[in-house]
């Protein structure tokens, strides 16, 4: 157990710094949108929480979801431990499962009044860049988790699936809230298949019905399936105001 959870560290750390390194510089080579605040003001406290949330989960919870991946195989949990499931199988459809539980979590947290206090934090950013795409309240991050857990449990996924979704699921955070122009037609296709930069950007609209649309993080399917997709901002996105009305 020790050296599987070290290899996750070293797998998602590398990842993690790797993309955060691309988008960064996409940024600065060709960014969307001219920002309104400082970036040190922003990527500062952006990043430390990043720090923060870390040792946090470290600290409360004894495994990362990979761990509890592979206690819930050591004891037999959940549906593959039990049905004949081959493996790719199992990956596929535990990777489906837990983005669209990602995608419900994020409805909830809109409409639920006491998780959206915590999920403010995250809209309160008032530019979006590859930065946001980490700013979450400490709360929300170990609410999330819990859930994850409860999947996890009733799936019985397999560690690698869920090893693959939490590189996957924090690298698709932070493209999809990069500040980086892409070409419009290439920006219509990738749509019909996994969020872009563009999709999710009008969804930190101030506007009340552009916030609650394009919830998702990985897959653009979930959005189009429960009508919550919207194709562009009224403002366009160069004229769009980022953020929370009342800030």
């Amino acid at each position: 157990m020790p050296s599987e959870i070290s290899s996750e560290t070293l797998i998602r750390l590398g990842f993690f710094v790797g993309v955060l390194g691309v988008i960064s510089v996409w940024e600065l080579l060709s960014p969307r949108r001219n920002l309104t605040q400082k970036k040190l003001s922003r990527w500062l406290p952006n990043l430390g929480l990043v720090v923060f949330n870390t040792v946090l989960l470290r600290f409360i919870l004894p495994v990362s979801a990979v761990g509890f991946a592979l206690t819930a195989q050591d004891n037999n949990w959940g549906l593959f431990n039990h049905a004949n499931i081959s493996l790719p199988w199992a990956i596929v459809i535990s990777l489906v499962v837990l983005d669209f539980t990602i995608y419900l979590q994020h409805v909830s947290f809109h409409f639920i009044p006491v998780f959206w206090r915590f999920h403010k934090m995250h809209h309160a950013d008032l530019d979006v860049d590859v930065t946001t795409g980490v700013r979450f309240h400490p709360v929300e991050i170990l609410i999330s988790m819990g859930i994850k857990f409860a999947v996890i449990a009733i799936l019985g996924a397999p560690a690698v699936a869920v090893l693959i979704f939490e590189v996957v699921l924090n690298a698709m955070s932070m493209f999809t809230h990069g500040n980086v122009y892409m070409l419009t037609r290439l920006d219509h296709y990738l749509r019909w298949f996994v969020v872009s930069p563009d999709m999710h950007r009008i969804h930190h609209s101030i506007y009340v019905d552009e916030t609650n649309s394009n919830y998702g993080f990985h897959l653009s399917l979930w959005d189009r399936l429960f009508q919550t997709y919207k194709e562009q901002p009224k403002d366009g996105h160069l004229n769009m105001v980022i953020g929370l009305r009342e800030l």
